[in-house]
């Protein structure tokens, strides 16, 4: 598989894992710190770096099972 498709399904994988992490989560942020604490940018920013650490965490874990169980074949030597 080239270099490229596999770039390609890691982005996607992380674009969908940061959309789940958002929709699952926002109502609660926004209950937690109240909608005017919300709108600071450093409460938002603490929550977009939670969410981009998670989603590239789930998004490592999910490329090495699908390399693990051979659907994806990268790094061929």
């Amino acid at each position: 598989m080239e270099k490229k498709w596999v770039l390609l399904i890691a982005i996607l994988i992380f674009s969908t894992f940061v959309f789940v992490y958002w929709k699952l989560t926002r109502a609660y942020g926004k209950k937690v710190y109240g909608t005017k604490m919300w709108r600071h940018w450093p409460t938002r920013l603490s929550y977009w770096q939670g969410a981009v650490l998670y989603s590239i965490g789930v998004t490592a874990i999910t490329m090495f099972l699908l390399k693990w169980s051979n659907v994806l074949i990268f790094l061929e030597v």
